[in-house]
Order: structure tokens, then sequence, then C-alpha cells
């Protein structure tokens, strides 16, 4: 039984690849992927006016310091709201500290949303409550970094009931029955798979538990992961995720149906819904862009390498009627 649309959204995930200090010399802040994220949300602000919300994680970070932190909002302008949020304590310290801003190391160890991993959502709600657990990015916490899981989507599975009861089936027990949870809980079943069969072959030669974490945030694959949590999801969907070791993906569904283009060079990776996002926060051409191909998932690793892999096999494409005529811009090649 097929459910009807529900709703097209907005996603973005940033990743930056060079220390903060880098972007400090060369753009004059040491926030710019802060700065770049905010863009990318409001260039694609027509996608979600119902909610907003931006997820951030920190890479190389000593046990016992912060490094995932998530802000949502649903007031009335969301993207305002959830940035007012984020800069409130950066104003204030510019304020009463001055020279903390320039001291990189305390920033970063003190101050949220100064990491290098970025993801913001849209939210374009067209049924239900539009309240604050209806916002992305969803969080699914543990103490070990590799399990940790952050997804945002764009999408609409058509079979969440027959997933949800696959769900329960595992002896799960998900608190509700929504396709964002099923997907979060999809994906993280099988995260958990993987990293228990990791720390496994890790455990039988000896390492610690402490060199066992390190080797399976290097080492983990999300390919095999993507691929048994999509196996059976129909619909569209463009759905990204980060791990809070630093690894970060955007899947795409085999049909093409929901739209995701990224770019990357040696300073930084970038995804959004929208061509148009992407050129003008980064001041590119639309032949400097790649759309994400059906039935892929861009991977990004937190070691910084790069690269396309199917996780599920392409079919015809299919793209979204609504999302061209409904999120057309003039400036798009397309």
């Amino acid at each position: 039984m097929s459910d009807e649309i529900k709703h097209e959204c907005g996603i973005a995930v940033l990743r930056l690849l060079k220390p903060l200090s880098y972007y400090r010399d060369k753009y004059g802040t040491p926030l710019y992927g802060l700065d770049k994220l905010y863009l990318l949300m409001e260039k694609q602000h027509n996608r979600g006016q119902d909610g907003a919300g931006v997820v951030n994680i920190k890479l190389d970070v000593d046990a016992g310091n912060k490094y995932f932190s998530r802000i949502r909002s649903v007031k009335s302008q969301p993207i305002q709201d959830v940035f007012a949020q984020i800069n409130k304590p950066i104003a204030k310290l510019r304020r009463k500290f001055p020279e903390k801003i320039e001291d990189l190391d305390w920033l970063k160890k003190n101050v949220a949303f100064t990491g290098e991993l970025f993801m913001g959502h849209l939210r374009y709600g067209t049924y239900g409550v539009n309240g604050i657990e209806s916002c992305h990015p969803l969080l699914r916490q543990n103490n070990w970094k590799s399990r940790n899981l952050a997804v945002a989507g764009n999408f609409n599975l058509t079979n969440v009931d027959e997933i949800f009861d696959e769900l329960v089936q595992l002896g799960q027990h998900p608190k509700e029955r929504s396709d964002t949870v099923t997907i979060l809980e999809k994906i993280g079943h099988f995260l958990d798979e993987e990293n228990d069969i990791l720390f496994k072959r890790f455990n039988a030669d000896n390492y610690t538990n402490k060199e066992i974490s390190t080797l399976i945030a290097s080492e983990i694959d999300l390919k095999p992961i993507l691929s048994r949590a999509a196996k059976r999801w129909d619909g569209g969907f463009t759905i990204g995720g980060l791990l809070g070791h630093g690894d970060a993906f955007v899947m795409r569904d085999p049909n093409g149906i929901r739209p995701a283009y990224y770019y990357h060079d040696d300073e930084i990776a970038v995804v959004a819904s929208e061509r148009p996002a992407i050129q003008t926060a980064f001041n590119l051409s639309s032949d400097q862009l790649k759309e994400i191909k059906p039935g892929h998932a861009l991977i990004i690793k937190a070691s910084g390498q790069i690269y396309e892999k199917e996780f599920k096999t392409p079919g015809v494409k299919k793209s979204c009627s609504f999302e061209r005529i409904y999120f057309s811009r003039g400036t798009d090649v397309d």
C-alpha cells in the first residue's frame, strides 16, 4: 500500500578539509564553515519554511569534551532562529574576550559549532504537526563515536509500515511509526552490526578496546551498511548522514527522484539539494558541480577521502515533477 507524497525538503552537508587556521588565514574567519552553511541553507529556504536544523561534529576531540552539537527550530523564520542561537554565545565571546576567537584550540574545545563537519536541513511539511520533533537532523546517540548517527533527508518512503515491522521483528522498539525514525533506526541497526563485526575481528587480534575504537573508525565501510539498510526501501530519497567519528554520506534513490549535487576540492566537500545554492555560496560555475548518481552514495571519510559508491542498482530516471516545477530556479542550467 503506497502512501501519498508527504514532504519536500532541503539538505546541505559541508566538510572542511583543512585546519581551522587555514580558513582564518585565507578567508579572515575560523567560522568559515558555519558562514557557508548559512548561505547554503538560506539559498534553499524555499525548500523548507516549517522548520530547520543544524548538526556539527568536531574531529579529533579529546574524551570528556563535547564533539556533537545540534540545534533545531520551528519558529516563523527557522533558519534565522537556528543561526541566532548558534551565534549568540560567539557574539558574546567576541565582546568580552575577543582574543579567544583567535585561539583556535580553545575555540574548538569550548565553543559549539566550531567543528569541521556540518549538516543542515530545511523542512517543508505538508501533513501532520510541525513540531520540533519533526525537524531533522535526528540523532541516534551512543558513547562509542562510530555508533553515533545523525540523519537528515528529503524523502518519501512508500512502504514505511513494512520496514517498521522489520525493525520490530529484529527486536527493536521504535519510538514512533514515521519514515524518518524508521530510516534512522534501519541505518543504525546495520551500523551497529558493522561495529560488532569489526570489534570481534580486532579483539581477536588482541588490540585493546581503546585501540579498537580507533581502528573501527578508520576501517568502517559505509557501502554495505547503506546497501543493507536500503535493500527494501521503496520511494524517492536523498538522505544525508554523519557518524560521530567524522565519516559522512549522502545517498540517492535508484530512480533519481530526489535531487543531490556536490562539489569538492582540497578545501571543502559540499552537497546540497540544489545546484545553484552551491554555485552561489562558493562562486562556482555549473560545470564544476556533479550530480550524485541514482543508487549511489557520496561518501566523505573522516580521513578526507571522497568517493561515490553504488549501494543499490540504479533504475529508470524518474525525477520528481514537483521538485522541477515548484523548486525550479532561473539560475539553474536545467
